[in-house]
């Protein structure tokens, strides 16, 4: 007698959902979709995260229809922080919108675009929406419109907004602790804990700089910790142009940076 266990199912590959039949012609169309939906280099890491999950949701919008309407919802966690640290306030989403277009950092229209995603989130929360209240392309607006205001809001303040240290004074040694708090705040990228470019790994590396990092602004590094700091840089400079998925190199760039930072009051003196 065969006392295997039944084979399993075969895995079953995902089919296009039928209510996106008139969107487009098949899946790779869905890339020019959202071929605009840039995510802006200079945000955190959080709001990157949290913009390039509400693009690829609109893209699998393809097979589960939903997707869309929850791309706009998850790209509010972006534009809801981004306004929160430009407007250094902690206040409701619908404030935030109001005072950022009282303050001229956005568009009424935009402003107006912004607001009506905050009223779907409301409205899903409360159960008067459901998760199909979008189609897709109506999605790509509404997320359209936060990447496009996250950008705005990311861009330098006006000169008649900029302190004396931002107008050539000294810089606070508060650039290396915000780097770092930001970092503190980053997810490291899925798919690549034990992955290794051109010999390095990367959570090593990781580690390696937020050691030294640390090391820096709890008293500064001593001549073996700067020798150490000046080889991970040199890592990150030969791995991060390798790496081809956009939030990991992002988070590397985002990772160099604060280490150069760091180690920019330890450059080697000149000859």
């Amino acid at each position: 007698m065969n006392t295997l266990p039944p084979p399993p199912d075969p895995l079953l590959l995902p089919v296009r959902d039928p209510r996106a039949r008139d969107l487009v012609l098949d899946y790779a169309d869905m890339h020019a979709l959202v071929a605009d939906l840039v995510l802006p280099g200079d945000a955190s890491m959080y709001a990157m995260s949290a913009m390039e999950t509400s693009r690829e949701l609109i893209r699998h919008s393809f097979y589960r229809y939903e997707f869309a309407t929850v791309a706009v919802t998850h790209s509010l966690f972006a534009l809801e922080h981004v306004l929160a640290e430009r407007l250094a306030t902690d206040e409701p989403l619908h404030v935030l919108i109001q005072r950022a277009a009282d303050a001229g950092l956005i568009t009424a229209g935009l402003a107006a675009e912004l607001d009506r995603g905050r009223l779907l989130r409301d409205k899903l929360t409360q159960g008067v929406e459901s998760s199909a209240a979008l189609r897709p392309l109506r999605a790509v607006a509404m997320v359209r419109a936060v990447f496009d205001a996250v950008s705005l809001l990311l861009r330098p303040p006006p000169a008649t907004e900029a302190t004396a240290a931002d107008a050539g004074g000294p810089q606070p040694e508060g650039g290396l602790a915000r780097l770092w708090e930001e970092h503190l705040g980053a997810l490291f990228p899925d798919g690549f804990r034990g992955v290794d470019f051109d010999g390095v790994d990367l959570v090593l590396l990781d580690a390696d700089v937020a050691g030294l990092v640390q090391r820096e602004l709890n008293g500064g590094l001593d001549d073996d910790g700067i020798a150490c700091l000046w080889n991970c840089i040199a890592d990150l400079d030969k791995i991060v142009p390798l790496i081809n998925e956009e939030y990991c190199a992002s988070y590397f760039t985002k990772l160099r940076a604060m280490a150069q930072v760091a180690a920019a009051p330890h450059l080697p003196a000149a000859t």
